[in-house]
Order: C-alpha cells, then sequence, then structure tokens
C-alpha cells in the first residue's frame, strides 16, 4: 500500500503577483469553457430545429437535407476541435 502524501499537492499562493496571474489564468480557463458550451447548446438546438424541419437556417448555404446536415457535422466537428483545444490548455 503506498504511503499517503506529507504535503499538498498545490501550495498557497503568497505572492500577490502570483495570486493575480493565477486568478487571470483560471478566469480565461472558465470563460473558455463558458463559450464553447454556449457553442455546443445553440449548435445542438438549431440542429434539433432543422431536423425536425422547424427552421431551415442552412437553405442558402446548402440545398438538399445531406448537404445540410453536412454542414451541421462540420459545425460539430469545428466546436469539438475548439473545446478541445481549449481543454487542453487547461489540463497542459
Amino acid at each position: 500500500m503506498s504511503e499517503p502524501d506529507r504535503e499538498p499537492t498545490e501550495t498557497p499562493t503568497t505572492d500577490s503577483s502570483d495570486a493575480e496571474a493565477e486568478g487571470k489564468w483560471m478566469i480565461r480557463n472558465w470563460v473558455g469553457i463558458a463559450v464553447i458550451s454556449i457553442l455546443g447548446l445553440l449548435l445542438i438546438a438549431i440542429a434539433l430545429l432543422q431536423v425536425t424541419g422547424l427552421i431551415d437556417p442552412l437553405a442558402p448555404i446548402a440545398d438538399t437535407a445531406a448537404q445540410q446536415r453536412a454542414v451541421i457535422g462540420v459545425l460539430a466537428v469545428a466546436v469539438l476541435a475548439i473545446a478541445g483545444w481549449s481543454w487542453s490548455s487547461i489540463l497542459g
């Protein structure tokens, strides 16, 4: 059985400039997560309205249903790519 940690994994910040930098880092990352969440939910809502036929916002871009679903798929991949980039900056 492994020995428990004797020290905390993160030490408290004693320097005000370090605390300010850490606060800015946290705000930037949480804003990034919020933006990705909003874009993802907006994409889901538009896709569901598009599939059910209630709205047709992609009509000027794509004529057939398959083309419109392809556009939604490309947008979904773009949101996932942005989310991955955002989350990798948080974890890395």
